[in-house]
C-alpha cells in the first residue's frame, strides 16, 4: 500500500498542477533551508565573535560564506537535520492543493470539500513544529548515549511525528479533526511506517527537496486507501 502509493505520487509528477505545486514547494523548501542557514551562521558567528572553522569548510566568515561557494556544501549538510522541520512546515501551505491534484486524478467521483482553514493549519503546523523541535532535542541525549544507533532513532523519531502530521492533515480534509484522529489511531502502524519511509530521504542531499510534496501527495493516497472499504467517504 506505501509504495503503491508513493510510485502513483511520482507518476503524477507530469500532471500540470502538480508540477505547479512541485516546483512552488521545492522553491519555498529551499528558501526556508537558506533562512535556517542565515540563521546559523549569525548565530555561530556571534558566538565565536565573528569567524569559525568547520570541518573541511574551514573558515567560515559570516556575508563571506552565506554568498561563497563554501556556504553550498554546508548548507547540504545543514539539510539533512534542518528538513524535518522544514517538510512539516509546508504542509500546512500545500498540502490541500497536493490532495486537490491527487483526488482530481486519482478519485475524480469524490465530492468537492472545503479545506481546511489557514488560520486552523498554520496553528496546528506552530504547534507541532514545537512538539517536532522538542522531541528532537530530548532524542539529544539518546544520540548521545547511543551513537551507533543515532540515525536509526532519528528516522524512527520523525518518522513517526511526521507520519502523524501527514496523515492528520489528509484526513481532516474529508473527516474533520476528530475524525481524522480516530482514523489516524486504527492505521497507526501503517503511519508510522510511511513517516519512517519519509523521514530517510528526508536526510539525502538534494532529494530532499522533493520529499515534502511528495510526501503529501503519497499521504492523500494512503487516506484515501484506508478509506475505501468503508460504506461511504
Amino acid at each position: 500500500m506505501i509504495l503503491s502509493s508513493f510510485f502513483k505520487a511520482i507518476g503524477q509528477m507530469g500532471d500540470p498542477r502538480f508540477r505547479r505545486v512541485l516546483f512552488l514547494g521545492i522553491t519555498l523548501t529551499i528558501a526556508l533551508l537558506a533562512g535556517f542557514y542565515a540563521l546559523f551562521l549569525t548565530v555561530m558567528n556571534e558566538a565565536v565573535d565573528g569567524t569559525m572553522v568547520l570541518p573541511v569548510i574551514g573558515e567560515v566568515t559570516w556575508i563571506g560564506d552565506l554568498l561563497g561557494w563554501g556556504s553550498l556544501f554546508l548548507m547540504l549538510f545543514l539539510s539533512t537535520f534542518l528538513m524535518v522541520p522544514v517538510a512539516s512546515a509546508i504542509t500546512s501551505l500545500f498540502l490541500d492543493e497536493v490532495a486537490s491534484a491527487v483526488e482530481a486524478k486519482h478519485f475524480p467521483h469524490l465530492p468537492d470539500v472545503k479545506g481546511v482553514p489557514f488560520y486552523e493549519s498554520l496553528r496546528d503546523t506552530i504547534n507541532f513544529l514545537g512538539i517536532l523541535i522538542g522531541a528532537n532535542i530530548v532524542a539529544i541525549l539518546l544520540y548521545v548515549m547511543l551513537p551507533f544507533a543515532a540515525i536509526f532513532i532519528f528516522w524512527a523519531l520523525n518518522g513517526f511525528l511526521l507520519g502523524r502530521e501527514y496523515f492528520q492533515i489528509a484526513a481532516m480534509r474529508r473527516l474533520g479533526r476528530e475524525g481524522a484522529k480516530q482514523a489516524r489511531k486504527e492505521h497507526f502502524g501503517m503511519i508510522w511506517l510511511a513517516g519512517c519511509l519519509m523521514a530517510v530521504p528526508l536526510t539525502i542531499p538534494l532529494l530532499n527537496l522533493f520529499i515534502p510534496i511528495l510526501g503529501a501527495a503519497t499521504f492523500t493516497h494512503l487516506f484515501r486507501q484506508t478509506q475505501m472499504r468503508r460504506p461511504s467517504d
